[in-house]
């Protein structure tokens, strides 16, 4: 970021945990603790400061985060220092996890990661229950977290509605609630609140509704703090999108490498890292990431493992 005269983003790549949940049991011989180390290493050296690398959801959803699995690698990270090395967290249950793993501020300091939905048949398609139990888990977690001094960043899903394949029918997401989640997990510590298109129902008219709803609640507050994670089929959609945030005043985007991931109740993938990093370059944004480095490294795990890896199709 050596031009003043350049804006910036910042970019969260998601590979490790949104792949890593989709990989089948058959795929871990391949998707292993050491080259996902390898990886998170790889992205560290290509400028990349936020990474979600872990969850603690139970492994007969996501065979990949099983506990002895998690442990190899956290410590064969250790601490990184300058690096949000992201764990998401469902529960208590997976707090403790979080806890027992050594992941606090006084072991290999992870960034927890809170996420619900903002639509309820959403939330109980992928938590298990309502919003409002939810919510009241994670505040005693955050109490909690706050006393041991453990970052928190957030995430709101289906902000952008929530389509169900089983009624048929788009639930839009109340942009009240969507608000007041925002409020609520700022005030619970959390450092971002990312807003997730979790199907990709939304094109650049809709996004750009839905963060100029948001915004002109927010009456330009904590606009720094609110990130983008568009997940769709097509990675060039995903980036027209990411360009209307962009151009909302958005400066927070999720992507992971080829654009793989997507969430377990069958959403598509993500936007890809690499054609992000090429958009913003090319706009004259700033990303402080290495172009040739992501691409090389997006080009490596697309032979190494998308490749060899079938993922389960979800719908």
């Amino acid at each position: 970021m050596s031009d003043n005269n350049k804006d910036s983003v910042t970019i969260t790549d998601v590979t490790l945990r949104e792949y890593g949940q989709n990989v089948p049991s058959t795929g871990l011989n391949l998707f292993t603790p050491e080259i996902r180390i390898e990886i998170a290493l790889k992205l560290i050296d290509a400028g990349f400061t936020n990474i979600e690398i872990l969850s603690c959801i139970h492994p007969r959803l996501a065979p990949a985060m099983n506990e002895k699995a998690l442990k190899k690698i956290s410590a064969g990270l250790g601490r990184v220092d300058g690096v949000n090395l992201i764990t998401l967290v469902p529960n208590r249950s997976g707090y403790r996890n979080f806890l027992d793993m050594n992941l606090g501020r006084d072991g290999c300091n992870h960034t927890i990661g809170f996420f619900f939905s903002a639509v309820e048949a959403h939330n109980l398609a992928n938590l298990g229950r309502p919003i409002k139990e939810t919510i009241d888990e994670y505040k005693k977690i955050a109490i909690d977290a706050a006393a041991k001094n453990i970052r928190l960043v957030s995430y709101v899903s289906a902000a952008f509605g929530y389509f169900d394949t089983k009624n048929a029918v788009l639930i839009e997401a109340d942009m009240e609630d969507v608000n007041s989640y925002i409020n609520l997990l700022l005030d619970l510590g959390a450092q971002t609140v990312t807003l997730s298109d979790l199907q990709g129902v939304a094109n650049q008219k809709k996004t750009g509704r839905v963060f100029e709803a948001i915004l002109k609640r927010k009456k330009g507050k904590d606009i720094n703090k609110i990130g983008y994670h568009p997940h769709n089929i097509s990675g060039e959609s995903a980036i027209a999108n990411s360009k209307t945030a962009y151009n909302m005043g958005i400066r927070r985007f999720d992507a992971s490498l080829g654009g793989t991931g997507g969430c377990v109740t069958g959403a598509p993938g993500n936007q890809p890292t690499e054609m992000l990093v090429r958009f913003f370059h090319e706009s004259g944004i700033e990303t402080g990431l290495d172009e040739k480095k992501v691409f090389s490294l997006a080009d490596m795990i697309d032979k190494e493992l998308f490749r060899k890896i079938p993922l389960p199709q979800t719908g």
